[in-house]
């Protein structure tokens, strides 16, 4: 079961660092919170999955996708917690470039333009990264109904995506760090 007290102390011990740091988006940031040092960890992803299907129970979706290579390990976890509970889901893994040989393909998985898809993040802040997901998903056909989160930094992703009318949910934010948001977003 989820316990999200565990993931917090998990993120503390293991994936939150102090100093100065370039984001994914550009921004300089004080912290940096290193989601792969949680989801490449046995107990962390466990704990991550486990808690991404409790915020998911009113989600109708079929499928769950994320850009690679971030969202992968989370991908791969949800799968086999869900096979667990008897739960049928499928992934797609999104490439950030279309892949050089064979088809050239941006999406790969077994899951058909009719899925109803989940994308996933580890740490959210302007939201890009899953944007560019969203975007090469419906590309591909499929309709996007959810974006989550692990760690939302409160940076402006939930604003993105809500002007782009996808609903978004977050595991935890940087509130519960004991980190105040930036004033300037």
């Amino acid at each position: 079961m989820y316990d999200r007290e565990s993931l917090i102390a998990l993120f503390h011990e293991r994936a939150l660092k102090f100093g100065e740091f370039t984001l994914a988006s550009g921004r300089t940031s004080t912290y940096y919170l290193d989601g792969k040092q949680i989801t490449l960890h046995a107990d962390g992803l466990r704990q991550v999955c486990e808690g991404l299907l409790e915020l998911l129970e009113d989600v109708e979706y079929d499928t769950v996708s994320g850009m690679s290579i971030g969202a992968d390990p989370i991908i791969g976890g949800l799968l086999t917690v869900a096979a667990e509970r008897g739960r049928s889901m499928e992934g797609l893994l999104v490439r950030k470039e279309s892949k050089g040989h064979g088809t050239g393909q941006y999406i790969e998985g077994p899951a058909g333009e009719e899925a109803r898809v989940v994308v996933i993040d580890d740490v959210v802040t302007t939201g890009g990264s899953s944007l560019q997901a969203v975007d090469r998903i419906q590309e591909y056909g499929a309709t996007v109904v959810q974006v989550v989160g692990i760690v939302d930094r409160l940076e402006g992703g939930a604003a993105a995506f809500a002007a782009r009318d996808l609903p978004f949910k977050a595991l935890l934010t940087i509130e519960d760090f004991g980190i105040s948001p930036p004033d300037d977003v």
